[in-house]
């Protein structure tokens, strides 16, 4: 049975592990003691680590973790410059999962997505098989009702990013690496007040947060309803976004730009 557990870190950060009987694999393993404390709790051997991008609080435990776990294949993007990768993470190729198995016991295999946009050479990673529900671990570029910061990037690579992981089957399940839905879900509504998924989706995340349940993973197609930065055509979100800018916006990219601006002073 495979298993996907969020290890919490720092303030807000998530730091996956997936495994299957007594192998795993970390993503984006920002401290090294969460990990390691979790492997040993579990009794689980790191067979590889998946890296979306550069930032220290998901590389931070990459140079102990292969240390301890010399076997460990990590994977990531060469662009980024990050010490101690053994495989480049290309777009569109897929990575076998060694010691990861799916329900009918085939090897999971990870597809890399070039996503850059919050960084240069971000990658998301896609695990499909036919037996279990797909997953996307899309580290900072979307997350939960929202989506990263522009750091390197440009507004216009971020924004076809977020549409390329849109492609991919409604019912994916997504892993993002931060906790921010609820504020991300506050600023949806100042943008777009009308919108009543947004709404719903406040009051079903304040449940979850009131008990102290994570609001990731989520479901990738419920984006398209209450992620105002994949809502750029919609009328009320154009009409809002020109009056903050002071600007008559027509263009999905300048309307994208605009908003994650907007969003940066909220």
């Amino acid at each position: 049975m495979l298993h996907i557990v969020g290890l919490p870190a720092f303030d807000s950060n998530y730091l996956w592990v997936v495994h299957s009987d007594c192998n795993a694999w970390a993503i984006d393993p920002g401290i090294a003691d969460v990990v390691n404390a979790y492997l040993s709790e579990q009794q689980l051997t790191l067979e590889g680590i998946l890296i979306t991008h550069h930032h220290a609080d998901h590389i931070g435990g990459l140079s102990t973790l292969k240390a301890a776990y010399p076997q460990a294949n990590v994977i990531g993007p060469y662009v980024e410059k990050i010490a101690g990768l053994d495989v480049d993470a290309q777009h569109g190729t897929s990575y076998a999962l060694t010691g990861l198995n799916d329900t009918s016991g085939n090897t999971l295999t990870a597809q890399c997505i070039a996503v850059p946009g919050h960084t240069a050479g971000h990658v998301a990673y896609f695990i499909e098989s036919l037996a279990d529900t797909p997953r996307l671990f899309c580290g900072d570029t979307l997350f939960a009702a929202g989506c990263g910061r522009l750091f390197e990037g440009t507004p216009t690579q971020l924004h076809d990013s977020l549409h390329r992981l849109m492609q991919l089957p409604a019912h994916t399940l997504a892993y993002c690496a931060h906790e921010y839905t609820a504020s991300n879900l506050a600023f949806a509504a100042a943008v777009e007040p009308n919108n009543a998924a947004i709404h719903a989706r406040i009051e079903r995340v304040k449940t979850l947060r009131d008990a102290g349940a994570p609001t990731v993973p989520f479901i990738l197609g419920e984006e398209q309803h209450s992620n105002v930065f994949l809502r750029t055509h919609v009328l009320e979100v154009v009409a809002s976004v020109s009056a903050q800018a002071g600007l008559a916006l027509s263009d999905s990219v300048d309307v994208f730009t605009e908003l994650r601006a907007w969003k940066n002073r909220f």
